[in-house]
């Protein structure tokens, strides 16, 4: 292949920018997830977990805790993910 039609390589970093500026002209959101993120005491955190994966069952939705944490005064922090729809 002559050095003429060889490709440039790109950082990884420079790959990322190019698809978010694509994304944005676009108008496409951040991410197909909702995610929503809830610090509760334990009784009450464990019952908002149960609440939304009754409501969008993982399944359907791919529900998920994505990210949780004990905080200092025993509240546990956490957020949940889900896609919009199960279509």
């Amino acid at each position: 292949m002559s050095e003429q039609f060889k490709p440039r390589a790109r950082s990884p970093g420079e790959i990322a920018r190019k698809l978010a500026a694509r994304g944005r002209m676009r108008g496409e959101r951040s991410g197909a997830w909702r995610r929503e993120t809830f610090r509760l005491p334990r009784p009450e955190a464990r019952e908002k977990a149960r609440e939304w994966f009754d409501l969008y069952p993982k399944a359907a939705y791919m529900t998920e805790i994505e990210f949780w944490r004990v905080c200092d005064d025993g509240d546990i922090e956490f957020t949940i993910r889900r896609l919009p729809s199960a279509d």
